[in-house]
């Protein structure tokens, strides 16, 4: 037979070792002494000897941490096919080529595709082969290619433009 030493309770059943009221482990009737169900031999607290000094030839109680040192130069590391500019690509004359572009389409009646066409189609032609010729520091190639189509066409335009005109007369 069992008993709680916390609320008293027995139990006849050998294998409950913990009581299902409280969780306490159950204690054998045999091993309790006295008349009291709460009577127990065995110390209530372990006392461990004291722990022993590990080490105590680098430990020093009264000496600050060290401090942090910063790196006088810190050089990046660069690693295989990725570029050390990580900022944005220089896309100017891909973005000049198709202003002008977009400008002589409205000006190809008046000979505008001559004088805003051909420089959009020259600048264009300039910022696709940066592009393609140095991509981590260029982009915008497809701008590029985008202005120096349109320049071509107005400019085209604009001679048959003229060229008609001048028949006319």
């Amino acid at each position: 037979m069992k008993r709680c030493p916390t609320c008293g309770r027995s139990y006849t059943d050998a294998n409950i070792n913990f009581c299902l009221d409280d969780g306490e482990l159950l204690m054998d009737s045999a091993s309790s002494s006295g008349n009291s169900p709460f009577a127990d031999d065995s110390p209530s607290t372990v006392v461990l000897d004291p722990s022993r000094q590990t080490n105590p030839s680098t430990w020093q109680p009264n000496s600050s941490p060290p401090q942090w040192q910063t790196p006088s130069a810190i050089q990046p590391r660069e690693q295989f096919g990725i570029a050390a500019n990580l900022g944005q690509r220089d896309q100017t004359l891909p973005t000049i080529a198709l202003v002008l572009a977009i400008c002589s389409c409205f000006l190809v009646c008046c000979s505008g595709g001559i004088w805003l066409g051909l420089p959009a189609a020259v600048v264009g032609f300039l910022g696709m082969r940066n592009a393609d010729s140095n991509p981590t520091r260029y982009s915008g190639r497809g701008l590029a290619v985008a202005g120096m189509v349109i320049g071509i066409v107005t400019f085209l335009a604009s001679i048959v433009f003229l060229f008609f005109g001048i028949i006319t007369r």
